[in-house]
């Protein structure tokens, strides 16, 4: 699974392609250089089941780490796994 993470000023993307198709994406926005809003996780449904979100969320975590920069999850998805993982706890903006 290759994941990519693009983005302009004001949003971004993680998207998860195998095989040249698309799998999922994981949205955001950019309200300010100091942390994102994940806004939406969609998973297609042929790869569901195969952890898809779960990888396009630790992509957009490990791009945080790098940026220095926090996560505020307003997706459902992306909430419960927050609240599920301890290892992505320190990107949570509180």
């Amino acid at each position: 699974m290759d994941i990519q993470i693009k983005e302009n000023e004001t949003k971004g993307y993680a998207i998860a392609e195998e095989n040249g198709k698309t799998a999922g994406k994981m949205t955001y926005s950019i309200p300010s250089s100091a942390f994102i809003i994940i806004d939406h996780t969609e998973v297609e449904p042929a790869f569901e089941g195969r952890g898809v979100g779960k990888q396009l969320l630790y992509k957009i975590v490990e791009m945080a780490r790098e940026k220095e920069i926090k996560i505020l999850p307003l997706c459902p998805f992306a909430n419960a796994m927050f609240k599920k993982l301890d290892d992505i706890q320190d990107v949570l903006k509180k």
